[in-house]
């Protein structure tokens, strides 16, 4: 066998070395503007607040959605510095549930008053979004009761909105499985509140768990969608019920901005089926967020 020269020597290296760069490339899936909501991780999080926002780092979110608001403070911790805390770990914080239900006449202007502290609470942590997650269990048994909701729902985004901040809904199933006058008590919702100041974060586990498709909402109410929680029965992806593929070929419809990854039961230890189910959306081809 002749011997090679030095030159040829080097070239194969480079190849080679190009070769692999291309497989690892291949292989390793990457990361995607996808955020937790903290809610996933409520055992860890009461106890250590640092830790589980380093681990959540860590992981490959982006960014995270709160679940920890109470009387101006987050988890415990003042605007300022759970917003120091977040930047320190390059999480984004994007958004926040809480809430406060329907009031009487009597309890309007105390209810609002609430809200304004909430609002300036939530402005000086540097959210984009808050987030009612819940109504109360009379409205989805009167309908007026509910557009009353509605009608609360566009003042409060009237005030998110005056502080740069947009307002919306998450649902559970009941909005898909109640009928109220022969509507969906979700359609009612949807129909009665102004797109210009309430949003509405679908969680797309629990419009399948109330009979409903995520598409066929995207189709009849274009845009109202810019949040999603992106959730399964345990790990995202893990039960197959779910059509993500089929869901995501219709992001740009629903108005898609930011999804978001809640883990409410778990085969695993929290952290491990948060960080499966990031895992499982950064090597799905077909999960293109539009940030």
């Amino acid at each position: 066998m002749k011997k090679r020269s030095l030159f040829t020597i080097i070239i194969l290296v480079a190849v080679s070395g190009l070769v692999l760069s291309s497989l690892n490339s291949c292989t390793k899936a990457p990361k995607k503007n996808i955020g937790l909501q903290l809610y996933s991780l409520r055992d860890s999080i009461r106890n250590n607040v640092p830790v589980t926002l380093e681990k959540v780092s860590k992981m490959g979110y982006t960014f995270v959605e709160l679940a920890g608001y109470r009387d101006g403070m987050f988890y415990g911790m003042a605007p300022a510095g759970f917003k120091a805390l977040c930047d320190k770990n390059k999480l984004l914080v994007l958004s926040s549930h809480m809430g406060s239900q329907l009031p009487d006449s009597a309890g309007w202007n105390d209810a609002m008053a609430w809200w304004d502290t909430c609002i300036e609470a939530h402005a000086a942590v540097g959210v984009k979004y808050m987030i009612q997650p819940s109504i109360g269990g009379n409205a989805y048994q009167d309908i007026n009761i509910l557009k009353g909701y509605c009608s609360y729902f566009n003042a409060i985004g009237e005030k998110c909105k005056a502080k740069g901040i947009k307002f919306g809904y998450h649902n559970h199933d009941k909005e898909f499985s109640t009928l109220l006058e022969g509507q969906p008590v979700y359609d009612i919702m949807l129909n009665n509140t102004d797109p210009s100041l309430v949003t509405f974060e679908m969680d797309l586990y629990w419009t399948v768990v109330g009979g409903a498709n995520p598409v066929d909402y995207f189709n009849k109410y274009p845009g109202r969608f810019e949040l999603w929680h992106i959730k399964d029965k345990e790990e995202v992806g893990a039960s197959g019920m779910m059509d993500f593929e089929k869901i995501w070929a219709n992001a740009a419809k629903s108005g898609l901005e930011y999804g978001i990854v809640e883990v409410e039961e778990y085969n695993h230890d929290q952290f491990t089926s948060c960080k499966m189910s990031l895992d499982f959306l950064n090597a799905a081809e077909y999960v293109v967020m539009p940030k």
